[in-house]
């Protein structure tokens, strides 16, 4: 990869993911593509995740990675019951838009400082998640260009820039909960452009709600206006797979548009002796026996599991899921979060663990993409986020789909229905339909058809983000024309 490093200092970029385990990983990749460029990098997490961090992976984390370094900001939220699970998603909203500006501004300031005294490069540029909305005010105030990253799919983020236009329409709010299992949902929507023959259901989940204040809702329409305010906004995502959505995007926003994705894609190419490559920022800490486990297997043979960071279930879909997997008879590799059922401890019953004791495996955590790439993984089943999907796209492994909250319900109707990669399992998950859908998936003829359409959004992947393809020709001009001034 080329570098804008010149006689001069390094560029100096300031990198902040909102606070959930997703968007830090993305926008950390794009922390190592910037570093592979030649800039220095501050990564910033909220205090909370930075403690939950080290814990994970240890002190050593904060040394031995030149030009790269982390600070902190306070999230000012009351410490949560579990210091170890996600943060509540409406009240990290609130804290954005009310709390995390003047720390923020505080930091620039005492990194300023830092330049002046000749410890640090100055900052040149703000890179940042867009739900990090207080960023564009900060890069306003201290003149800086800022990039904002949107680390979900551009599908969902067509849906969020019109939701205004939703609530406007009498859309929603919804009158009553009924209207959540009445039909309501399955209304048509054809008056988004770049998204056809999707229906309301197809939206971010935000759209249900029954309250005309709803935190979350009103604060990403805010931040679909406030993006307008940009030096550029960048997608983690490529031309082929989106490229409907990012052109309508484009007539709405006058701020130029980037595909630069999918980024696991651009990090493969860095060879597994990088230091950087082995960089991680999981709030889990990742148990390394699975690997181990897998290693005897069949090729294709195993089916992974895992529903990600903030997916939560009730303990009957719990034990749903896990006797569809013990009836379809294949090895699986589950992970299951200490946080993963509502309201208690996971548990499963020894019936389930003694029918299963040969062909499972559980673990609370483990290095996704290591796992998407061992060759004995012929499916996962996944709860749609965005990293899973890019993840599994670049390691060319067809999805079972359970799509539970924000953009996944979104990432699940394009997956099934246009990219030809993946089947969904009813939201009301019945264990005879979980155990048919990954025998579907491992071996059967639909099966076969998604493995190969996703081996072949794989080989497009890679070329795009090869030198001279359309994500890595957008990567450089980011770089060139928005970050180098």
């Amino acid at each position: 990869m080329g570098s804008v490093a010149g006689g001069g200092s390094k560029p100096h970029a300031v990198l902040t993911p909102f606070p959930v385990q997703g968007h830090i990983n993305s926008v950390l990749k794009l922390a190592k593509l910037l570093h592979l460029h030649g800039f220095f990098i501050t990564f910033v997490n909220t205090e909370f995740n930075h403690k939950r961090l080290l814990r994970s992976r240890g002190y050593e984390i904060l040394h031995g990675l030149s030009n790269f370094q982390f600070e902190t900001i306070p999230d000012g939220l009351p410490p949560p019951a579990d210091d170890n699970s996600t943060q509540d998603i409406a009240c990290l909203c609130d804290a954005i838009e009310n709390k995390f500006l003047i720390p923020f501004k505080n930091l620039l300031a005492r990194l300023h400082d830092s330049s002046s005294n000749g410890f640090i490069p100055p900052v040149t540029c703000l890179v940042s998640d867009v739900c990090m909305v207080f960023t564009v005010e900060a890069a306003e105030a201290f003149q800086l260009p800022i990039i904002l990253h949107w680390p979900a799919s551009t599908y969902s983020f067509l849906a969020v820039v019109h939701y205004q236009n939703v609530v406007e329409r009498g859309l929603i709010p919804l009158k009553d909960e009924s209207y959540l299992t009445n039909g309501y949902l399955e209304q048509e929507i054809d008056w988004i452009p770049g998204m056809r023959n999707i229906k309301l259901k197809d939206l971010p989940s935000f759209v249900r709600t029954t309250d005309p204040n709803d935190l979350i809702l009103n604060f990403l329409i805010a931040m679909a206006k406030k993006a307008h305010k940009a030096s550029a906004i960048c997608f983690n995502t490529f031309d082929e797979l989106e490229g409907e959505a990012m052109e309508a995007l484009s007539s709405i926003y006058q701020t130029p548009l980037y595909t630069i994705g999918p980024l696991p894609s651009f990090l493969n190419q860095i060879p597994g002796s990088n230091q950087l490559a082995s960089l991680n920022f999981s709030l889990w800490k990742e148990e390394s026996q699975c690997l181990d486990w897998l290693e005897p297997k069949e090729p294709g043979s195993v089916v992974y599991v895992n529903f990600g960071s903030i997916t939560t279930m009730s303990p009957e879909q719990l034990y749903e899921f896990a006797w569809g997997l013990a009836n379809s008879r294949k090895p699986f590799l589950w992970i299951i979060r200490p946080d993963l059922v509502n309201g208690g401890s996971v548990i499963l019953s020894p019936e389930f663990l003694s029918e299963t004791k040969d062909r499972g495996f559980m673990a609370s955590w483990c290095e996704q993409e290591k796992v998407l790439n061992h060759p004995s993984i012929g499916g996962f089943l996944t709860h749609c986020g965005w990293n899973s999907i890019t993840e599994s796209i670049c390691a060319g492994v067809p999805l079972a789909c359970w799509p539970f909250f924000g953009d996944q319900q979104t990432n699940c109707r394009y997956v099934c229905r246009d990219w030809g990669i993946g089947i969904e399992i009813d939201n009301n998950v019945k264990r005879e339909d979980v155990e048919k859908i990954v025998n579907d998936l491992m071996e059967g003829e639909k099966g076969k058809k998604m493995r190969q359409k996703a081996l072949e959004w794989k080989k497009i992947a890679e070329k795009d983000t090869k030198p001279g393809g359309s994500s890595y020709i957008n990567l450089e001009k980011v770089i060139k024309d928005m970050l180098i001034k």
